[in-house]
């Protein structure tokens, strides 16, 4: 049955000064370590996540929100940028009192728990990244190419009435769901996205890179590689695992969709992967 039972309840949660996001939690508050779960492209935390919950929870707290434009997450006029996701992760944890993370980031999760390590060293001591890449197109031309393709969409859907923006929500993310329970969840869960801050989400994914500045990762890393992907082909995901420092990898028999599809084989991957860092991280220093 779809969401399933042990899905945790969810709730709203104000960031000053950015929005209001959407937060689902498991796990002890007080726990050593602390999981934040970041989703992927037109996904949610509860779609990405839902076979996850219950056994990173075991490992200690966790954290999941939606990104913005995606669920419940954060509604802005502004230009969706990854950095700003970041960002947003940063000002979550302050919120909820959470000093030092691991980022677990799926797909587009990825880049988004790359720029938090960047952008917020001291928040986080462990990367965990899945399905995801240091780059998704490849080549400067091919980058701006996307851009173009992506801002001309962005004016369009702006420009559309809202009954002809949730025809093409339906048909380029609701179709292509099964109709069986997952699916029929997964559609529900597609059809509280925004299509505008969706296809400004697609632009920033084909420009991201972090080639200049992956390598120099200092905290424990894993990666799972989804063997059968063919939206981040497995190559650039051996490329990213390469690029860090330490980084181990931790396969998967599956395609792009796995962790919503057969999350019975991704969360044994998952939470290997979990371990793994955590276990390389550095203790906690007594204060007194």
């Amino acid at each position: 049955m779809y969401p399933p039972a042990d899905l945790p309840a969810g709730r709203h949660v104000a960031l000053p000064g950015r929005g209001t996001t959407f937060v689902r939690e498991a796990g002890d508050p007080a726990a050593r370590h602390a999981f934040v779960l970041l989703h992927g492209w037109t996904a949610t935390a509860a779609l990405n996540w839902f076979g996850a919950f219950t056994p990173l929870a075991a490992l200690g707290r966790v954290v999941a929100l939606d990104h913005r434009g995606h669920g419940d997450g954060i509604r802005s006029r502004t230009r969706f940028r990854l950095e700003d996701c970041a960002d947003d992760v940063a000002a979550l944890c302050g919120v909820l009192g959470v000093e030092r993370v691991v980022a677990v980031g799926y797909s587009m999760g990825g880049p988004v728990a790359q720029l938090l390590w960047r952008r917020h060293r001291g928040l986080v001591e462990g990367l965990v990244l899945c399905a995801t890449a240091r780059d998704f197109v490849g080549g400067r031309r091919r980058s701006l190419a996307v851009q173009g393709v992506g801002t001309g969409a962005r004016f369009a859907t702006m420009a559309a009435p809202s009954g002809v923006r949730e025809r093409i929500t339906e048909r380029m993310l609701v179709t292509r769901f099964d109709d069986d329970p997952l699916g029929r969840w997964a559609r529900a869960e597609m059809r509280r996205n925004d299509l505008r801050m969706l296809v400004e989400a697609g632009v920033a994914i084909g420009a991201f890179t972090s080639r200049d500045w992956i390598g120099a990762v200092d905290v424990p890393t894993a990666v799972v590689l989804t063997r059968r992907d063919l939206v981040v082909p497995p190559v650039r995901q051996r490329r990213l695992a390469a690029a860090i420092p330490g980084a181990t990898v931790h396969p998967v028999d599956g395609g792009h969709d796995i962790c919503a599809a057969a999350p019975e084989r991704f969360v044994p991957a998952l939470v290997d992967a979990c371990r793994s860092v955590v276990a390389r991280t550095a203790p906690a220093v007594a204060v007194g």
